[in-house]
């Protein structure tokens, strides 16, 4: 693991690289917002015999510089960074890989530049911000009853969080909601294994302004460079249907649904999530 600041866009991003410097590299945007590059913990190293992990921390999160200015934390500015990140590693070929709030960067940086990364996977997110809306009415319905009280502080305190010990504490309450089976043994071990270093204010702003408002539904045609779309088939934030727009919009794009999976598929089906996007790299990335 090799940490570095890099100087993009008017502010110093932190990227923790992982794999041999020869092969081309892969920038991983975390979601969110607020979230880090721990989220991914170790669980996408055995990537590294394909590609040279970037594990990113987006502007104003992580350990990247906090002082970037408020203005500009927004969906497009995090966007145009991947590019920025590319050129601080005087990487002539990249691809991205974003999940969640990450997977709505990816996508906008794939529609807003085309061709500029050689290759995206966009797991687990939306082309607009009218899929999250149901969000509310699953949350009402949510299931196990002894969990929805819980989860559904969890979403309510994101407005008004405040500390990052608060952060950390709605991240683990709200984990089961994010997991095909809410109480998936595995949630406690992928909690403690991703902690990291938290941006109350990041995801205070995002919150309370449609996280990002991503709307590129209608410019999906503009994707030129091959795309890999991930979806959990029980995913209650990010639901397949919109992984569905998403790859039935962009040219020759591939969609992969995961039948036992929520909304973390690198972690509930870890062998064929891995087996899935190596392939998907290596092809693209020749």
């Amino acid at each position: 693991m090799t940490p570095q600041y890099l100087p993009v866009n008017g502010t110093s991003l932190f990227a923790d690289v992982r794999g041999p410097e020869h092969l081309p590299p892969l920038i991983v945007l975390h979601g969110g917002p607020g979230l880090d590059h721990h989220e991914f913990a170790d669980y996408l190293d055995p990537l590294t015999n394909t590609v040279r992990l970037v594990l990113l921390d987006m502007r104003a999160q992580g350990e990247s510089d906090r002082d970037a200015p408020e203005n500009t934390w927004t969906l497009s500015q995090m966007a145009d960074d991947v590019g920025g990140v590319a050129r601080a590693l005087d990487a002539a070929r990249y691809a991205v890989f974003g999940h969640s709030y990450g997977a709505f960067v990816a996508l906008q940086q794939a529609v807003a530049e085309p061709g500029a990364a050689s290759a995206s996977v966009v797991c687990c997110g939306v082309p607009s911000s009218r899929f999250l809306d149901d969000i509310p009415a699953k949350l009402a319905a949510f299931e196990p009853l002894h969990l929805r009280q819980q989860v559904e502080a969890s979403w309510a305190s994101e407005a008004s969080v405040q500390t990052e010990a608060d952060f950390a504490r709605i991240m683990a309450e709200q984990m089961p909601w994010h997991f095909a089976n809410p109480e998936d043994p595995r949630i406690a071990e992928y909690t403690r294994r991703s902690a990291g270093r938290y941006a109350p204010d990041v995801l205070r702003k995002f919150s309370a302004a449609g996280y990002g408002g991503i709307e590129v539904e209608a410019s999906l045609g503009r994707v030129t460079a091959p795309m890999l779309v991930l979806a959990g088939r029980h995913d209650r934030t990010c639901p397949p249907e919109a992984s569905r727009v998403t790859a039935a919009g962009v040219p020759g794009a591939q969609l992969h649904v995961f039948e036992e999976s929520g909304h973390m598929p690198f972690v509930e089906q870890p062998a064929e999530f891995l087996d899935l996007v190596r392939g998907f790299l290596r092809s693209a990335l020749g």
